[in-house]
């Protein structure tokens, strides 16, 4: 599954190429107004956004401000023909992540998103399960087509315990001990499971029969 990354640009020309060059790596939303990308970034999960700061009507800046008033903290970068020191630093103190200035050379931009991708990634303990994301310090889990599906703190530690070691077969005692309690029995490792497996889909967690549970969709 590709990642999933917002563009927000109002020049036809640049936003063209872009697109055309981002769409061999990610699944791209393109925005040409500050309104309509910051009610896209308000309303579907993105793994990375691109911005540029001079826009119509809410500015860069502004949509960046509102994303992390909101609580999200997917990775942004910021793209800008202003190259001073102090518009670096208004663009990072908004709450962009990086920045980066007009003209540019598209193996730089893609160079800068793997890095913003694979930092977020190591910092939130993101993880993907086949095509679905796990992200255990939301509580949620998004489906192939970005969707939230919101999990309990129990459910979440079950899917992190199991992604930890996703070739490990984990016996129904490993589980009780690492997340339940001592009054717990097998029968309530099986329960959250199909809670799982309910809001998911069956196969995120693979049976191993008179074994145990692991991770599944080919983790």
């Amino acid at each position: 599954m590709n990642d999933r990354l917002l563009f927000i640009e109002d020049d036809p020309s640049i936003a063209d190429m872009v697109v055309e060059v981002l769409q061999d790596h990610y699944t791209v939303d393109h925005a040409p107004t500050g309104e309509k990308g910051l009610d896209l970034a308000l309303s579907t999960h993105y793994d990375l956004m691109l911005i540029d700061r001079r826009l119509p009507g809410i500015d860069g800046i502004e949509v960046i401000r509102s994303v992390r008033r909101a609580g999200i903290t997917t990775p942004v970068l910021m793209l800008t023909a202003l190259g001073s020191v102090d518009d670096r630093v208004s663009g990072l103190d908004g709450g962009a992540n990086d920045y980066l200035t007009k003209p540019f050379d598209f193996d730089e931009l893609l160079a800068r998103l793997r890095a913003l991708r694979r930092g977020f990634a190591a910092e939130t303990g993101k993880t993907y399960i086949g095509d679905w994301l796990l992200v255990p310090e939301t509580q949620s889990l998004y489906n192939p087509y970005g969707d939230r599906v919101s999990l309990t703190s129990t459910e979440t530690a079950v899917l992190a315990l199991l992604a930890e070691s996703p070739e490990h077969i984990f016996s129904r005692t490993e589980i009780l001990k690492a997340i339940f309690s001592v009054d717990d029995t097998p029968g309530t490792v099986d329960t959250y499971v199909h809670y799982i497996r309910r809001k998911a889909e069956h196969g995120i967690i693979e049976t191993v029969r008179s074994q145990g549970y692991r991770l599944g969709l080919g983790s």
